[in-house]
């Protein structure tokens, strides 16, 4: 059976790699909706079947997972900071909070339609501005929600996590979707 990875996210890509199967990435021809259109877990979920029936109606007898991603702050949804200043200034506002991470995951084949959110919470220690210069220049977070990247130096950020998923922070849930290929004999 075919497996495509609806995204072109090297961090989705290096934890699907984790299974040891042949895929596919295929970039999803889809306009996700940005912070604020919906809440935020209608929103993830938007984005998330948004991106996986846009891929599987190219695909029709494959395996699509298809994934997104929201950071939410009070009532405040995170994106990508997409530079260094903003990374720094989301980062500090961040800094002594906690921060829910909503990662949505879906998995489109003719067999089966799954969708879920699995949520993960990262509570920041107290960081001061040279901490968060120091780590943005050395990481360059820019493309990550939150602006951190927990598989690497950004774990330093943290007081503490609480979740069932460590890979749902990464982007991509691994634990809910080994439940669902199970099914499909991929993992046998």
């Amino acid at each position: 059976m075919q497996l495509i990875l609806a995204s072109t996210s090297p961090y989705r890509r290096q934890l699907l790699q984790r299974f040891q199967l042949p895929f596919e990435q295929v970039a999803p021809e889809f306009e996700e909706l940005k912070a604020g259109a919906l809440p935020a877990t209608e929103l993830v979920l938007h984005n998330t079947i948004g991106k996986g029936k846009a891929v599987f109606a190219l695909y029709p007898q494959a395996t699509v997972i298809a994934s997104d991603q929201l950071a939410v702050c009070g009532d405040i949804v995170l994106g990508k900071p997409g530079n260094a200043e903003e990374a720094c200034a989301q980062l500090a506002m961040l800094s002594g909070k906690m921060v829910t991470f909503l990662t949505g995951i879906a998995i489109f084949s003719p067999e089966q339609t799954r969708t879920d959110i699995v949520p993960f919470h990262v509570h920041f220690r107290k960081l001061s501005d040279t901490e968060i210069r120091t780590y943005v220049e050395k990481e360059n977070p820019v493309d990550c929600a939150g602006s951190f990247k927990s598989e690497g130096l950004g774990i330093c950020l943290f007081d503490h996590l609480e979740g069932d998923d460590p890979t749902a922070l990464i982007g991509l849930p691994l634990i809910r979707l080994s439940q669902w290929l199970q099914p499909l004999s991929l993992l046998k």
